[in-house]
This record gives C-alpha cells, sequence and structure tokens, in this order.
C-alpha cells in the first residue's frame, strides 16, 4: 500500500508541475515588470491534496523547470522561493482543512500581499536595478483586479474536483 501512495504521489507532482509550468509560461500574459497567469491554481490543487512541505517544493520545482525550459528563461533564486512560499502558503491553509470561500479569499490574500507585492517586487527591483516604488503601483494595482478573480477560480476548481476519489485524501 505505501508503494501506491508514492507512485500516487510522484505522478501527481509530474502533472501538476507540468501544469504549473504550461499555465505560468504558455497561457500567461507578461511584461518585464508583471505576469498575469494560472500558474497558481495547479500549486493550489496540489497543495490542498500533500500539504504545505509537498506543495512548497513541487512549486518550486516548476519555478527553477519553467525558467530552464522556456526562453527567455528567466531563473533567480529570489521567485524560487517566492514559488516555495506560495506553495507551502496553499498547503497550510488549505490542507485537510474545511475550505470556504472566505477561507480562499483570506488565503490569496495572504499570497498577494507577502509574495505577489511583497518578495517579487522585491526581487524584480534587484534584478532590475530600480526603485521598488515603480514596480508596486502597476503590480497594486493588477493585485486589487486578480485577487477576487484567483480566488474565485480556485474555489471553482476546488468545487470541481474536490469530490473526486483520486483527488482526495486517503486516510
Amino acid at each position: 500500500m505505501q508503494k501506491n501512495k508514492k507512485t500516487e504521489f510522484i505522478v501527481f507532482a509530474g502533472v501538476f508541475i507540468a501544469l504549473t509550468i504550461i499555465f505560468t509560461h504558455v497561457f500567461a500574459i507578461q511584461t518585464v515588470f508583471m505576469r498575469v497567469s494560472f500558474g497558481f491554481l495547479p500549486i493550489a490543487l496540489f497543495a490542498m491534496k500533500f500539504g504545505r512541505w509537498q506543495g512548497a517544493v513541487m512549486a518550486a520545482i516548476a519555478d527553477v523547470l519553467g525558467g530552464v525550459i522556456f526562453f527567455p528563461g528567466l531563473f533567480f533564486p529570489g521567485f524560487t522561493m517566492s514559488a516555495f512560499c506560495t506553495g507551502w502558503i496553499f498547503g497550510h491553509f488549505f490542507y485537510e482543512k474545511k475550505i470556504s470561500f472566505s477561507h480562499i479569499l483570506i488565503t490569496v490574500t495572504l499570497i498577494t500581499l507577502f509574495v505577489d507585492l511583497g518578495l517579487n517586487t522585491v526581487w524584480l527591483a534587484l534584478l532590475y536595478n530600480k526603485a521598488a516604488a515603480t514596480f508596486f503601483v502597476s503590480r497594486l494595482l493588477k493585485a486589487i483586479v486578480f485577487l477576487p478573480v484567483e480566488a474565485f477560480l480556485i474555489h471553482i476548481m476546488y468545487k470541481q474536483v474536490g469530490h473526486f476519489t483520486l483527488f482526495q485524501r486517503q486516510v
């Protein structure tokens, strides 16, 4: 039975890493300072099923592979740390928890404030040697618009896949 759980984890990790890369790099709108993508969806769902550490590692691996595979690939360890934090936060707040829309909204708000507006703005300022304030305003506007959209999409996806036996955690 233990071998089946390891196999299930490896299969899920591979599929969700691929989905994260595709949603982040292929189906995304990106400028130098901002990216609009759906890469948060597979990270959130994977972390719901496997927990914070597994979600964090999966998100970090997806970030590294995505940076290596896609040209021009921007690999920067700070963004990998941001991906790790995103997976960890999703796992911490979603794994083995009763999930409601307000719970999702609070979690997405925390990620938006700490990771997107905090860490990622610092990484961009370090990379481009510009004042963080120049990045912050446009990133804040994006956050205000997309925060409820992200929460709604996670809620919809959870409602759609949360009841599948394959997705539910086996005790």
